[in-house]
Parts: structure tokens; C-alpha cells; sequence
């Protein structure tokens, strides 16, 4: 038997649905279903009962669940040593991130670096776009997660991973008693900024500049859930990122302005023109195939 049949095996077990267990070892249903049966005719025994609420391990199934998981963590464990004799990527990188962990895939990075460098510990910081870039230009951090618009930031590798479309949101009450709301009212009312070097306050000078109007501060916010508290508690409009003003709008904490939207990109960065070590190349590698 092959270790990617225990590993389909464990997989459907865990999912108990062979589409699910085809997306989590990165296959299709058809390929899941004929490695069970082979795994199946090789053991000589049935793994699973097919059930209207999905795949059902049998007696045998569980039995053999465990060893299948042990002889994975084994391979793991070999695998492990062997990269620690060839000198293979191991240490604590210094990971600057920001919003949330859902956004950033960081679920999926830390599985691919367990599973392929079990020696890199990650240390994560998290702060705004600026912060994070300020700390690998400074060598606070090794590496780091920010949003930007431009692929060019001195002393910086920068590597985009995706568009993180930007939108108005506005506290329930003010969407309710304005609902056909032009832009030049927009900008007449109270907003929520954040400090001028986050990337949102970018745009938001631009959404103002759009009708020749200066964007004059008044509450700031220093982080994407204080903007939006502080959207939600009807201190005024501010910037969100789409998926997070769409979570809010459902909630009924806040509203989405149809007018405008903008976009930026979330980029991972390290310092430029050297090399970097084995252990922030292996993040390196988990991060982009997390965002492939």
C-alpha cells in the first residue's frame, strides 16, 4: 500500500464525504473513491458503509483508522529527521500579519508548514500594513503579510496574493435616513478614518479628492475591528474590506454604500537583495501555495 491511500483513508474518515476528503488532499472524488478501493481490496476488508448522511466507517474501519494514523505520523516523523540531517529549514520566523486569520489563509499555511517543515516555529505579530512593513524594513520582522498597492516598495520583495476589494460601510441609522445618498452628502458626513500611513487612509484621501474635497480627520481608528465598532456604534462612515462589511451587513451591525468601491492588494513581503534563510523561504513557499 501506498502512504497516499492511509492518507485518502484518514481523510474520508475525518470528512466522512469523499468530495470533501478529495479537496482536502488536493484530488478529485473519482481518484478518492478508486484509492479506497484499492486500499479496500488490498486489506481485504471494508472500510466504510455508504449512508444517506455520508461515508460511515465500519468496525474494521476505525480499527485500522488508528494504525493508519500512526504509520502517517511515523512517515512524518522520518521525514523529519531526515531534513534536520541535510541541513533543512528549521528556526523561528518572525511573521508580521494582518486582519484576520480566515482572510490571510493562515489555517492552511500552518498545515503545509507542519506537514513539510516541521522544524520552522512561526512567531506572529500582528499590526497594520505600515507596522508590519516598517518591521522587516527595521529586521523587527523576517517576514510579512500587508496590504499595498504598489508591487514597488523600496528596501522590499513584494509578492501579491490577492485583490482585497475595499467598500463604504455606514452605521444602520445613517444608511436608513439617507437612502439614495450622493457622494457629495457622503463626504459631508461624520467618518471613521485610520492613521495616514494605513493604506485605507490612501484610499479614502482619494474617494474625497474624487470630487475635489479634502478628507480633514476627525475619529481614527487603528485597527479593522475598531473601524468596524466604531462604524457599527454610528460615529460615522469608514473604509472596510468587502468580505469583512459583508459579515457586518449581515449581522445588521452596519450598511454597505453602493457607490464606490476600490481595491487593493494583500502582499507578502521580505527584506530585498539578499538571501533570506531556509527556514523564511519554507514560509515563503507554504504562503504562496496556501494562495495558489
Amino acid at each position: 500500500m501506498e502512504l497516499y491511500q492511509l492518507k485518502t483513508f484518514v481523510a474520508i474518515a475525518r470528512e466522512g464525504s469523499l468530495t470533501r476528503a478529495a479537496e482536502r488532499v488536493f484530488t478529485s472524488a473519482p481518484a478518492v473513491s478508486a484509492q479506497l478501493k484499492a486500499l479496500e481490496d488490498e486489506l481485504g476488508v471494508k472500510l466504510f458503509e455508504r449512508t444517506p448522511r455520508g461515508m460511515t466507517p465500519t468496525e474494521a474501519g476505525l480499527s485500522l483508522l488508528e494504525e493508519a494514523e500512526r504509520t502517517l505520523a511515523s512517515a512524518t516523523r522520518m521525514r523529519s529527521t531526515a531534513e534536520q540531517l541535510r541541513g533543512a529549514a528549521q528556526g523561528v520566523v518572525r511573521f508580521g500579519t494582518v486582519v484576520d486569520p480566515v482572510a490571510l489563509r493562515l489555517g492552511n499555511v500552518l498545515v503545509k508548514l507542519a506537514e513539510r517543515h516541521p522544524q520552522v516555529t512561526l512567531q506572529l505579530q500582528q499590526g497594520l500594513s505600515h507596522q508590519t512593513l516598517e518591521g522587516v524594513r527595521r529586521g523587527e520582522l523576517d517576514c510579512a503579510y500587508a496590504l499595498s498597492d504598489s508591487e514597488d516598495i523600496d528596501g522590499l520583495a513584494v509578492q501579491r496574493l490577492g485583490v482585497v476589494d475595499l467598500v463604504v460601510t455606514l452605521p444602520p441609522s445613517l444608511a436608513k435616513a439617507h437612502p439614495s445618498l450622493s457622494l457629495e452628502t457622503l463626504t459631508s458626513l461624520p467618518w471613521v478614518g485610520t492613521p495616514p500611513s494605513c493604506i485605507l487612509r490612501a484610499h479614502l484621501d482619494g474617494l474625497f479628492a474624487s470630487i475635489g474635497r479634502e478628507y480633514r480627520p476627525t475619529q481614527t481608528a487603528d485597527s479593522e475591528s475598531a473601524m468596524r465598532a466604531m462604524v457599527a456604534s454610528g460615529l460615522g462612515a469608514g473604509l472596510l474590506r468587502l468580505d469583512q462589511a459583508e459579515q457586518a451587513e449581515r449581522q445588521s451591525e452596519l450598511a454597505i454604500w453602493q457607490g464606490w468601491r476600490s481595491h487593493t492588494w494583500l502582499c507578502w513581503v521580505a527584506p530585498a537583495g539578499g538571501s533570506r534563510n531556509a527556514a523564511v523561504e519554507a514560509v515563503r513557499s507554504a504562503v504562496l501555495e496556501a494562495w495558489a
